[in-house]
């Protein structure tokens, strides 16, 4: 067993004290990045199931999923506010091998995810430089915009945050213009406008889920928010409302404003909406918007990533060599990783990475849902600085998890076999890792350690696995 309280294991607190943490404004903005970055990929919803079912997912959907799930990520974070998030929640609940799981699917989905935003943002750029379209000047510029935003995440998180602001600001003020230039041209009527039976609910689903997800990113950044007990209850709230009107009122503005074809509704049609709706110039407007939300959603996803990775191994889920920050307070080889992941993965279908990283978040949230459930019923008088008002801890905990369940069900039954199969693959990695970085830990190949700060349900968790393997 190892000695928790080794000396030469540093703490992070003490590590970290003259870094300088993420304020609510910043944080904000992150997890808006993190979630969803504005209405750009929105457009597949309309061709899916046209306006009506797109203005009701993003009136529905925050109910079903992005409430309950910022909810618990808000309660689980005060309980736990240190770097690793929903890997700490899980580790404590329902043991280490379970923490490892869901870490190395979010892991996963987090660098699938990074992989479409630097292509995204070439998608957007192309119609102004065609050079960008393909060849030997697309791969250049991936290369060289993944680098560029590595070394930004590698400089410190507050210089992401505050970058975060600014690329948000920028994003959201051509759809505030257009919402306002549409009023005179719209016509209600055309918000109704549905055909149930002519509805694709496999991209429908995916495409909404893909832009509303996520909420449990910034659990893995709490050990660098300023008074996270506080502060992340607060942005989360903030961020739940900022998310859904983002996405809401520049389809609500597009569908009632301008002629109904379905078929135009794909990637990037946004710009030819406000186009329509403004001129040429609020097109480009909501072009170079696109290409700097990518950008936003590319730096704040990357930071989740790497703080993760780090977060895993303070508690020693991964070599310490993870845990090491530059001078800078950022983990470095977290970022090498996460940006080398990328770089690997950026040449798959938009749809496919959509489908693929849906369907792997699917089981570690169903990880987390049961860790949440857990946790209130092992440790009902555990310190909860912020604690969903749902009544007894069994009975209200599972009832707030039941809406998401549901819908992750609706993903899985909906997702294609090679998806599946994909999947399935990458998780079936994960459970073999898990034993042969144990086997390494106990022959002493490469050295694992325990901060001094991981939380103490964390500990029994931990001392009760190692104790079955002897």
């Amino acid at each position: 067993m190892r000695d928790y309280n080794n000396s030469d294991v540093a703490s992070p607190k003490a590590a970290t004290n003259s870094i300088k943490k993420v304020s609510m404004i910043p944080l904000v903005f992150l997890i808006f990045y993190e979630v969803s970055g504005g209405p750009f990929g929105a457009e597949g919803i309309v061709n899916a199931a046209g306006p009506l079912l797109a203005l009701l997912g993003f009136i529905i959907f925050p109910f079903i999923w992005c409430i309950p799930e910022a909810l618990i990520t808000a309660e689980m974070s005060t309980m736990f506010p240190v770097n690793g998030g929903f890997v700490v929640w899980v580790s404590s609940a329902l043991g280490p091998f379970w923490g490892f799981q869901v870490g190395w699917m979010k892991w996963l989905c987090g660098v699938i995810d990074n992989a479409l935003y630097p292509v995204l943002f070439l998608d957007y750029l192309k119609s102004a430089i065609p050079v960008l379209s393909t060849g030997l000047p697309r791969v250049a510029s991936i290369l060289i915009l993944t680098l560029l935003l590595t070394y930004l995440n590698y400089r410190g998180l507050t210089i992401v945050g505050w970058t975060a602001v600014l690329m948000g600001i920028f994003t959201m003020l051509p759809f505030a213009v257009m919402s306002l230039i549409s009023i005179p041209n719209l016509q209600p009527w055309r918000w109704l406008v549905t055909d149930i039976g002519d509805v694709k609910w496999n991209l429908y689903l995916n495409t909404l889920f893909w832009n509303l997800n996520y909420w449990d990113s910034v659990s893995t950044l709490a050990g660098e928010v300023a008074n996270p007990k506080q502060t992340l209850p607060r942005a989360l709230c903030y961020s739940v409302i900022f998310v859904t009107l983002s996405n809401f009122l520049p389809l609500l503005s597009g569908t009632g404003a301008i002629p109904l074809n379905r078929e135009l509704w794909t990637d990037g049609y946004l710009a030819e909406v406000a186009g329509a709706i403004g001129g040429g110039w609020l097109r480009v407007w909501v072009q170079v918007a696109a290409a700097t939300s990518n950008m936003g959603m590319f730096i704040a996803e990357m930071s989740s990533d790497s703080f993760q990775l780090l977060g895993m191994a303070e508690l020693g889920m991964l070599p310490e060599v993870f845990a090491k920050r530059s001078r800078y307070g950022t983990p470095l080889l977290g970022i090498v990783c996460s940006a080398s992941g990328v770089l690997l993965l950026s040449g798959l279908s938009f749809q496919e990475i959509v489908a693929a990283e849906n369907l792997l978040y699917c089981g570690g949230m169903v990880l987390e849902f049961v860790a949440f459930v857990r946790m209130r019923m092992k440790y009902p008088a555990a310190s909860r600085p912020y604690k969903i008002p749902a009544g007894t801890p069994a009975l209200g905990s599972v009832l707030i998890c039941v809406p998401p369940i549901v819908l992750i069900c609706l993903v899985v039954l909906l997702s294609t076999f090679k998806v599946a199969v994909v999947s399935f693959v990458m998780v079936m990695v994960g459970l073999l890792m898990k034993p042969c970085l144990d086997h390494m830990d106990r022959k002493r190949w490469v050295k694992f350690s325990v901060s001094c700060d991981v939380p103490e349900f964390q500990k029994e968790s931990q001392e009760m696995e190692e104790s079955l393997l002897r």
